[in-house]
């Protein structure tokens, strides 16, 4: 797909910055639509076909957080969270509702398009493999099945739904299983991100990947390992 045909969904109440995102977006090659608050967002996100969403936290009625924990019920669509500075708490939460980044306001147009193409690039599932490893693209264990060709997560015998990050980086675990990762490792490979980022991202974006296997299969969700001072591991040895 070029990225010609991405489409991107800008969720902000001022208009200055929906003009401004747009203008830098577009010049990109992007598809850009607007919402002004978080009804209209959640709407056209859930009725509509979106590669990414810009959703700002801070919105009249039902806000950023709100949206974003209705959108994945239906839907994993990437999503970055625009935060204003000292928000934090905001970002923590969401993370924990789904969401694959955050950018800080007040922001450079050129860090907002950095993490837009990390998270655009769709070949980022796939860049961080050697050729012999994509020659199998299913990759089966006992309690986990992933196919790659499809972007499908199977465990306990169910599909699990994962968003775009989190089935990366349980492939990526996958694909190495038993070696530990540091958090830092993960966030370069995974993300994209060598200047950027926060390693929180990949502690949240673990404890959401384990809860969602846990609840078709709990062998599954285990197999994710903790490395206390080093970082995580996909565990299938005995």
């Amino acid at each position: 797909m070029s990225e010609e045909l991405h489409r991107i969904l800008v969720v902000d109440d001022e208009e200055r910055i929906r003009r401004l995102l747009k203008m830098y977006l577009e010049k990109e090659g992007y598809v850009i639509e607007e919402a002004e608050d978080g009804e209209t967002a959640l709407r056209m996100a859930t009725v509509g076909e979106f590669d990414l969403i810009l959703l700002d936290v801070m919105l009249p009625g039902m806000d950023g957080i709100e949206v974003c924990t209705r959108l994945r019920q239906a839907k994993a669509t990437p999503v970055i969270m625009l935060t204003a500075k000292g928000e934090e708490m905001n970002r923590v939460q969401g993370f924990e509702v789904g969401a694959d980044d955050y950018v800080v306001k007040p922001f450079s147009p050129r860090e907002v398009i950095y993490r837009v193409k990390a998270i655009l690039r769709r070949s980022s599932a796939t860049a961080f493999l050697t050729k012999e490893a994509l020659t199998s693209n299913n990759i089966v264990f006992p309690h986990l099945i992933i196919e790659h060709d499809a972007h499908r997560v199977m465990a306990g015998g169910q599909e699990v739904s994962l968003t775009p990050k989190e089935y990366e980086l349980l492939h990526y675990l996958a694909i190495s299983p038993d070696k530990v990762f540091s958090r830092e490792e993960l966030l370069k490979d995974v993300w994209n991100y060598e200047f950027f980022g926060d390693l929180r991202t990949v502690d949240t974006h673990v404890k959401r990947l384990r809860e969602k296997l846990n609840k078709v299969s709990p062998e599954a969700a285990m197999m994710i390992t903790t490395v206390w001072g080093v970082g995580y591991k996909l565990e299938v040895s005995k």
